[in-house]
């Protein structure tokens, strides 16, 4: 944060995802790699990601849940703040847009996390499958989303954790 903060001559946003929220929140102890999304997106900070990389041994991605599935209304209210660094503003990313797209992918360690997620009290039930109902018409412009199946892990997911939690 304080290497990025230091080049932008902007202000602009940055909002971690993934594993990178993972670990910052504390319900993980790494990652393989940040990823990141820069609102607005600034050429200098681009320019200077590789430097950064290479120095400090890590993986920046360019990834959000935004590219994944239809934005959820309201993400960006719902991006906790992280700090300021220069003239950026850190936020960790919507956590129901991030819970979703997990959700969508199935994989075991992005499961893990969205548990991880509703244990700390960072999304709710309904209203994950409040903000699903909203995106799900727009789902059939993600054609590498299968819309049933998606909607059949949500409420399954939803589900086994309302069953864990009783």
């Amino acid at each position: 944060m304080r290497a990025l903060g230091r080049i932008s001559r902007k202000p602009c946003r940055i909002y971690f995802t993934g594993g990178t929220t993972a670990v910052l929140i504390g319900w993980r102890k790494s990652t393989v790699d940040v990823d990141l999304k820069i609102e607005p997106e600034l050429d200098e900070l681009f320019r200077e990601m590789p430097e950064i990389k290479e120095r400090m041994k890590i993986n920046i991605e360019l990834a959000a849940p935004s590219d994944f599935i239809p934005s959820l209304p309201g993400w960006q209210e719902r991006s906790r703040f992280i700090g300021d660094e220069g003239k950026i503003s850190f936020f960790h990313y919507d956590p129901y847009s991030q819970a979703l797209s997990k959700i969508e992918r199935r994989h075991q360690q992005d499961l893990l996390d969205v548990k991880a997620m509703f244990d700390q009290g960072l999304i709710e039930k309904s209203k994950l499958l409040s903000l699903f109902r909203e995106i799900e018409p727009q789902l059939i412009k993600y054609p590498a989303i299968d819309p049933k199946s998606f909607k059949k892990a949500v409420l399954q997911f939803v589900e086994e954790v309302q069953g864990s939690q009783n």
